[in-house]
């Protein structure tokens, strides 16, 4: 009896993740709308990635388990909070739903806290996905202070910066997908042993 391959989901999960990091940089640096994140935020970061994370659960894959089924629910939460918390009509019927840069802060700050926890994890896997957290982890540090304390260059540097993370979770995905393929991308040493 032959065993049925599967398909490893961590692809659609870095790239929904990818995706969507990259284009709410582009829009927090002024380059596109919100409604393109708010999009890839629900459906491409959002609900691709958490479906990705639960078949992680399938493979016994705990750290991709928690990190894109988690990541996926970061992206449907932030999006509906950037919906509901910017309808005025809404926030006027409904005021628990209005959005405040300090209350965008601290949503922000515990996914800070969150992704500092899976950066140390990620240090045992292999390089690029520690220096992806590790990106994911400063960028979080940046939006934390742009919300907190109105610092716009640390926003801009983090937009740059989430930027890096993204491409480097294109990377990850692609050395997935080329290895299918025979094609070997380097991705480094384990950081820690």
């Amino acid at each position: 009896m032959s065993e049925i391959k599967m398909g490893n989901p961590a692809v659609v999960g870095l790239a929904g993740f990818g995706m969507t990091t990259l284009i709410l940089q582009f829009h927090n640096l002024g380059w596109v709308g919100l409604g393109p994140v708010l999009w890839l935020g629900i459906l491409f970061g959002g609900t691709a990635q958490l479906i990705a994370g639960f078949l992680e659960f399938r493979t016994g894959n705990n750290f991709g388990f928690c990190a894109f089924s988690s990541y996926g629910a970061f992206w449907i939460s932030l999006s509906f909070y950037l919906i509901f918390g910017s309808n005025k009509e809404l926030v006027a019927l409904y005021p628990v739903f209005k959005m405040s840069a300090h209350d965008l802060g601290i949503f922000l700050f515990g996914w800070t806290i969150f992704t500092g926890i899976l950066f140390i994890a990620s240090m045992k896997h292999n390089g690029t996905l520690a220096l992806t957290f590790l990106t994911l982890f400063l960028g979080f540090v940046g939006l934390d202070f742009k919300e907190l304390a109105g610092s716009q260059i640390l926003g801009t540097l983090a937009a740059w910066d989430l930027i890096l993370c993204a491409l480097l979770a294109w990377y990850l995905m692609a050395a997935a997908i080329f290895a299918e393929a025979g094609i070997r991308l380097p991705v480094g040493a384990p950081w820690l042993k």
